[in-house]
């Protein structure tokens, strides 16, 4: 038997096999699950793709030069279709709703940020943007004596270039603008539990240690961040649009106004880029280079959320911590379904916990390598900026470089209940990288064993 034989018998083996497992899947599957058509899709391409391969086999030593009859035409076949089964969204940019921010002369609006971690924080900026457009009034950044350093992380003044104009400021040129003289003359509460502002006393006595004075806090209404209410744009003008030259509300990473437009792909304000709060260009760049140094271009991300979660997860219902065994059977159905070779692990586990998740994401026999950012080495050059202009070792731009490389990924899964996973998905939707393939790790399904609670 000739060797193209043995190789188009060995090809329609492995079809016969695709096709098996198609079929398979066609009769547990659910019909009205778009997931699983697709799959059927992907599947039914790959089929027939491999098909054209193994026509190409045989007719090789029968072709004459690089003539081809009509009939064998291959190219043909399909006519020039490519079945991505894991396509970027259509983002619908052109139905994007949005507003102009256009702040009134010494007009400010203070934003403040004191929950939970930097991720917590960004989101919180990103609300409290959406609220100095529509209250016409430039923002304030927080000091980074009372907050993080957000200029190492993201580009804030890339805010100003988006949109053409000044809309936000430091909080060093608010002081040299009120010449040292600051003060809040409205401080109204988004949030009056429990506690007003979201704030206390001890925070509101480093405001003023750095020479901000202010007026009692007011609460607006009864609001309270474990069981906010939605509210729309004109509630939030009806009970906070004043004349005061200065404002501040405190706290609202949890405040729900408009979320679908707060959350849609480049947010609500009108600019002229995809996102409005973006890693600095070093991040940016340094990510680049990380994913063409160890990951090239089709790679899936993982943000394998650990530490602290086991907790927080099971008090929930139903809880979102998953064995390793199970999350390795969820990721390796995303690996095949995104037909990528490896995945850049973002997570706060421990090795016990990656050693034994790398060595159960196996798939067809072979190991899918779970990469993680390596310790500097002086003879790796992808972190060379970082290293050079002093940012190396500063946490809050390790996880933004994490996130950075994730947002870049071809397919994302994340950790429900994160806001780490939740500013990933953010930039993706921005950058246009977002997959029909991302999803929560296990998504749909309850872990297959739950602790009891303390």
């Amino acid at each position: 038997m000739k060797e193209s034989e043995l190789r188009a018998i060995n090809l329609l083996r492995r079809q016969q096999l695709g096709l098996l497992i198609a079929w398979n899947t066609t009769r547990r599957s659910n019909a009205s699950d778009p997931n699983q058509l697709e799959d059927l899709k992907s599947a039914l391409f790959k089929q027939i793709s491999l098909n054209q391969e193994i026509q190409q086999v045989l007719l090789n030593p029968h072709s004459m030069g690089n003539i081809v009859e009509p009939e064998f035409d291959l190219n043909a076949t399909l006519n020039g279709v490519v079945y991505d089964r894991c396509r970027t969204v259509d983002q619908n940019l052109s139905q994007r709703r949005t507003i102009q921010w256009n702040p009134r002369d010494g007009k400010f609006l203070l934003a403040i940020c004191v929950s939970g971690q930097m991720s917590n924080h960004l989101i919180c900026l990103e609300k409290h943007i959406f609220f100095a457009a529509l209250l016409n009034r430039a923002l304030v950044i927080p000091s980074s004596k009372v907050d993080y350093r957000y200029d190492r992380v993201v580009d804030i003044d890339r805010i100003n270039k988006c949109l053409g104009k000044k809309v936000v400021f430091s909080f060093e040129e608010f002081s040299n603008i009120k010449k040292g003289h600051m003060h809040i003359d409205k401080f109204l509460c988004y949030f009056s539990k429990p506690t007003p502002c979201y704030l206390d006393d001890e925070w509101l006595k480093k405001l003023g240690g750095l020479g901000v004075t202010m007026n009692k806090q007011e609460a607006v209404w009864d609001e309270d961040t474990r069981n906010p209410k939605n509210k729309t744009a004109q509630d939030v003008l009806g009970k906070f649009n004043y004349d005061d030259d200065v404002m501040a509300i405190g706290d609202v990473f949890y405040a729900e106004v408009e979320p679908e437009w707060v959350m849609q792909p480049g947010g609500p304000i009108a600019h002229q880029c995809k996102t409005l709060i973006e890693p600095n260009h070093l991040i940016s760049l340094t990510a680049q280079r990380f994913i063409q140094t160890f990951l090239g271009r089709n790679f899936i991300a993982l943000h394998f959320r650990r530490h602290g979660f086991l907790k927080f997860c099971n008090a929930k219902k139903p809880s979102c911590f998953y064995p390793i065994p199970q999350a390795a059977d969820c990721i390796m159905r995303v690996v095949e379904r995104a037909d990528a070779p490896i995945v850049y692990l973002s997570t706060d586990a421990a090795e016990s916990e990656t050693g034994l998740l790398q060595s159960l994401v196996v798939l067809n026999g072979r190991p899918v390598p779970l990469v993680m950012r390596p310790a500097r080495n002086s003879a790796e050059k992808w972190d060379a900026l970082l290293y050079r202009h002093g940012l190396e070792g500063d946490t809050q731009v390790e996880a933004m470089l994490d996130k950075t490389i994730c947002a870049m990924s071809s397919v994302f899964i994340g950790a429900p209940g994160s806001t780490f996973t939740e500013d990933i998905l953010r930039l993706r939707r921005g950058w246009g990288s977002a997959s029909i393939c991302d999803e929560y790790l296990c998504h749909g399904e309850e872990p297959d064993i739950v602790a009891e609670n303390e």
